[in-house]
């Protein structure tokens, strides 16, 4: 079976996708000709890795706890899935990897992502999928990427707050439920008050 090496070259923001996406330019190095690979990949969020500045301890306050508690609450957490398929290549190709996001409060993830000012995130890339290739004699075989294929990445914080300011300028998103909603809008009906921002404006202190 072919040994695959993964390595994560650089990062950005899918420009022209219908919904936040972020592109990893995703090289793989082989050392048998592949005919074609089906990739799954899950990549989840290690925030223990790095450290963290009192306001930013101060914004994951809903996400972790306070700090005193940290030890237990902070863990690796799933980010996303990304998936693609890889054409035929000889020793490496590059490819990219499409990892959709959320900005979506009530997903822990976009809570850590926005709580964070500046520095890196620290990533794990878990690789899985078949893994089509010919043997010596030309015929077509069939194996499983096994489960130990995975790689570590740094995203910087910046990118991701591009990528959110590319689909959402100066905007961010609240999931309600349906009843909260309802009594939220007639509340804004009852005052006649014409935008959300006044609506929600008005109740705060």
């Amino acid at each position: 079976m072919p040994e695959l090496r993964f390595d994560i070259e650089t990062v950005e923001a899918a420009r022209y996708a219908a919904a936040p996406l972020l592109s990893f330019k995703l090289r793989i190095d082989s050392d048998h000709p592949i005919h074609t690979i089906a990739l799954r990949c899950q990549i989840r969020i290690e925030p223990t890795r790095r450290r963290y500045r009192e306001s930013e301890q101060r914004r994951l306050l809903d996400l972790f706890g306070t700090p005193e508690r940290w030890g237990t609450t902070l863990h690796s957490m799933l980010w996303t899935h990304a998936n693609t398929v890889v054409p035929s290549f000889e020793k490496t190709v590059t490819v990219d990897l499409p990892a959709p996001c959320t900005f979506d409060f009530n997903v822990a993830s976009a809570k850590y992502f926005s709580g964070l000012e500046e520095g890196e995130v620290p990533l794990s890339l878990l690789f899985s999928g078949t893994l089509f290739y010919e043997d010596e004699d030309g015929s077509l075989r069939v194996a499983q990427i096994p489960w130990t294929a995975e790689i570590d990445y740094t995203l910087p914080v910046s990118v991701w707050k591009e990528m959110m300011d590319l689909y959402y300028p100066n905007t961010a998103w609240l999931c309600l439920r349906r009843d909260t909603f309802d009594r939220l809008h007639q509340y804004k009906i009852d005052r006649g008050i014409p935008t959300w921002e006044q609506t929600l404006e008005s109740m705060l202190p």
